[in-house]
């Protein structure tokens, strides 16, 4: 800490020559509003940089305490980072002090004159090699974590989807292949367990999944006191669909190679174009089970749906991936059955694509 206060020290006397202002009488009250927002942006420039140098400064004294530079190595480096945030205030606070001038000796021309540093959304240059510093939200530049361990990023799925009947061949299966199918959609963290590697990681989060059965032969699921079985329907069925809407949180560990990206107040580790592979699982709940049913009846088209089966209301189950950069190969299994207390047990399978956008 009093590493750091040496260096604010040194950034105040860097400042201490003052900044010509202009001292003109403001002509025009219109301006008033305007100059009033500059001055106090002015005081956000200060605190903004000396974020930055905390932050660059703290960045030395990790790299020091690696061993990566000597501790000479380190005075300089802190020095150079003091020198440059000294001189980016400088330099800001005379954009705004020329903005200033110019509204007091203009009317209301220039009361539309907008301030670089008033930009809602932007990114901040944070080095001399171009790399980025940190970014700006709100018009409040932040500097950027130096170890950012959890990321997160979307997860979708989609692909075939059956069931594997106790007792039976999945060759068997009553269920169209081309028509089954699943869907899932969530939202995931990405966590690195090792301090020093980025090779095994923890992904978990929360997705909505929806399987459904596409059931052929002129087959329907049919209740009676709580068993759900397969039952011919007594017309002619044009489609016959059974699906299941689950809340689930799968859990991952992934394994594979990282870049690591280093620069002066931050690195990261990327996995983009990079292979992946992740095995875990997931567990949550049945949200809903609905089957609907178009048929022919006297030759006009029908439609019914069915809501509320006898369907286990806790769902879980295995599943896994290997992926080369934000898409892969994804397999899951249902360790519970689709429908509870049932003589002939069934379990959801399902292989597709995956895409984590991250």
């Amino acid at each position: 800490m009093q590493t750091i206060t040496k260096y604010f020290v040194f950034l105040a006397l860097l400042l201490s020559v003052q900044i010509i202002k202009a001292q003109d009488t403001i002509q025009d009250p219109l301006n008033k509003d305007k100059i009033e927002s500059l001055e106090n942006v002015k005081e956000r420039i200060k605190a903004e940089e000396r974020a930055f140098l905390k932050a660059e400064v703290e960045a030395i004294n990790l790299k020091l305490e690696r061993g990566e530079i000597t501790s000479a190595e380190a005075e300089t480096l802190k020095m150079e980072v003091a020198k440059k945030r000294a001189l980016n205030i400088e330099n800001r606070l005379a954009i705004i002090d020329n903005k200033i001038a110019l509204l007091k000796r203009n009317k209301a021309d220039y009361s539309h004159f907008d301030d670089v540093d008033n930009s809602k959304i932007g990114i901040s240059i944070g080095g001399d090699d171009g790399s980025f510093g940190g970014f700006m939200i709100n018009g409040k530049n932040k500097p950027k974590k130096f170890d950012k361990r959890t990321t997160d990023d979307l997860v979708f799925a989609i692909g075939f989807n059956n069931a594997i009947i106790e007792g039976e061949n999945l060759n068997d299966s009553p269920y169209k292949f081309g028509g089954s199918g699943f869907v899932e959609l969530g939202w995931a963290w990405k966590t690195r367990v090792l301090n020093n590697s980025n090779a095994v990681r923890l992904k978990y989060g929360f997705s909505f999944m929806w399987n459904k059965l596409n059931i052929k032969n002129n087959l329907y699921f049919n209740e009676v006191d709580g068993n759900v079985t397969l039952e011919e329907f007594p017309l002619d069925v044009i489609k016959s669909k059974f699906r299941t809407t689950n809340l689930v949180f799968p859990v991952h560990f992934e394994f594979g190679p990282s870049k690591k990206i280093e620069r002066d107040t931050y690195y990261r580790y990327s996995t983009k174009k990079q292979f992946k592979f992740g095995i875990g699982g997931y567990g949550g709940f049945v949200l809903q089970s609905m089957q609907k049913i178009k048929y022919k009846e006297d030759g006009n088209r029908q439609k019914e749906k069915f809501k509320g089966y006898n369907t286990n209301n806790l769902m879980y189950g295995i599943s896994t991936y290997v992926a080369w950069g934000n898409v892969g190969l994804y397999a899951k299994y249902d360790l519970s059955p689709i429908f509870k207390n049932q003589v002939v047990n069934q379990n959801n399978i399902s292989l597709g694509l995956r895409f984590d956008m991250d």
